[in-house]
């Protein structure tokens, strides 16, 4: 197949797809036994806005199908809030700290060289590896040719102008994309439904040749603009949407460091938030859908029983929280967490939930160990293998996420001033901006979830507050199960 330098037309996308009509010769995996396929979803921007973590506004009947085999994490954590390092990290299994990755523009191996990548791991043991969509971030220097046999990258981020029935007229935060669209666009020719057919088609191709694959499917929605055909706009009437749990004057208690973007000039109305509530929950839906295709597909060959699947977002979202903030890069709960499901045949608790802390980085070693590969020596998360079975079990201590900030409140920071770096306890959230230069968080996430008190620096938390400072500063390491060696 033709894989093009430059983004990706709608030409490019056809020839892709017509020259990746046959998995070509079957391959056998370099392992004992037989070999455990992966199906592996990332979502990109997707926040709990899903039924399954208790979301009422949410419809999201497909992840449900999925919790009920798999094991569903309560607290995942992110990495790294923004697209390119979160993905290099997770699919490194390396932190931000060790790939240096921090900008939408840093390449994914500028400093871990030939570091074998998750995919790749993989390709080398015989796999047969592909994907459609979005896996690694977007742009040359940010895919990764050597891990996939074959590729359907994404395109199409923001929709024709002939296909939007209606589009957003809000002016959002300054420096992000606040648009949404409502489109006449049926769902097999918008991206995501093209990279839902394209990996339903080969998994009937895998079946037919008994090829043991790793296949990934990445999920463009509900990332801005919030482009989904009507349909599933009409599921979220506006009037109906709940304004968030929040007033302006929780915004005057933000650090200055932790505001990922400047408000808006002049401050949006409820209709106006109802209406991006509504747009990033039809997109997610929509999102929900195409899924859907694919676990009819698993359901109907009958790959349950010889394919692990995962599916988590890169990523959490703000949507109005803390006085109306939006979108990523926030060191906040809403854009540090993620959802995440693991399912890998054959275990104990499956339809369960975990409320352990894992991280992003820790997806690596287990698709590895779940199919009976060797991860390499220098990863830096741990298999969640135990907890599938076990998922009550003492685990972390604690996860780790970092944001660097430019002098803009811009995007993504193209230019790092300083980091912001979070560690999240099963209590506690506590963060240092810039190493404290630019201020302390500390939040008890027990009696304040949504993070508005700032304990840091009051006489009644400082045992607290040093407690953890100690922790962040050992890094993580020192926050893994006893027992458990990094």
């Amino acid at each position: 197949m033709r894989i093009p330098s430059g983004p990706m037309t709608r030409r490019d996308m056809l020839t892709g797809m017509a020259g990746a009509a046959s998995l070509g010769r079957p391959v056998r995996a370099q392992r004992h036994g037989t070999a455990l396929n992966v199906l592996y979803f990332c979502v990109d921007d997707l926040n709990h806005a899903a039924s399954i973590y208790g979301n009422p506004v949410a419809k999201t009947p497909n992840l449900e199908r999925l919790s009920r085999r798999g094991v569903t994490f309560d607290h995942a954590y992110c990495q790294y809030p923004l697209c390119q390092p979160s993905r290099t990290s997770f699919l490194s299994g390396k932190r931000p700290e060790t790939t240096k990755v921090w900008t939408l523009e840093t390449p994914t191996r500028e400093y871990i060289g030939d570091s074998i990548l998750l995919p790749e791991l993989f390709r080398k043991n015989g796999y047969h590896t592909a994907h459609a969509g979005k896996i690694f971030h977007t742009g040359e220097q940010c895919e990764d040719r050597r891990s996939w046999d074959r590729e359907l990258r994404d395109f199409g981020k923001t929709p024709p102008r002939d296909q939007i029935l209606k589009a957003s007229t809000a002016k959002g935060p300054k420096g992000h994309t606040f648009e949404w669209d409502i489109l006449k666009t049926p769902d097999e020719q918008m991206p995501d439904g093209v990279y839902a057919r394209k990996i339903v088609e080969w998994l009937e191709e895998a079946a037919r040749q008994r090829t043991p694959f790793f296949l990934g499917c990445g999920f463009r929605r509900p990332h801005a603009p919030y482009a989904a055909p009507k349909k599933y706009y009409e599921l979220f009437p506006v009037d109906r949407m709940s304004l968030p749990d929040t007033a302006p004057d929780d915004f005057k208690r933000v650090l200055p460091a932790a505001v990922n973007h400047s408000p808006p000039d002049k401050p949006l109305t409820d209709t106006e938030v109802r209406e991006q509530l509504r747009a990033y929950y039809a997109a997610v839906s929509f999102v929900d859908a195409q899924l859907g295709l694919v676990l009819d597909a698993m359901d109907r060959l009958q790959l349950w029983d010889t394919t692990a699947v995962v599916f988590h977002s890169d990523h959490g979202y703000l949507l109005g929280e803390h006085g109306g903030m939006w979108h990523k890069n926030s060191l906040f709960e809403p854009a540090a967490s993620v959802p995440l499901i693991v399912y890998v045949p054959g275990i104990k608790a499956s339809g369960h939930h975990s409320t352990r802390l894992v991280e992003l980085v820790d997806v690596y070693p287990t698709l590895a160990e779940a199919c009976g590969l060797e991860a390499p020596s220098d990863l830096e998360g741990i298999s969640l293998r135990p907890l599938l079975d076990d998922p009550g079990r003492p685990w972390k201590r604690c996860a780790f996420t970092m944001q660097g900030r430019d002098k803009k409140r811009m995007e993504a920071p193209k230019d790092i001033e300083f980091i912001g770096k979070t560690v999240r306890t099963e209590r506690y959230r506590y963060t240092e901006w810039d190493a404290g230069k630019q201020g302390y968080e500390l939040y008890d996430e027990k009696k304040d979830p949504r993070e508005n008190e700032n304990l840091a620096g009051r006489s009644s938390h400082k045992h607290v507050q040093a407690e953890l400072r100690e922790l962040l500063h050992k890094g993580w390491r020192a926050g893994l199960p006893d027992g458990v060696r990094g």
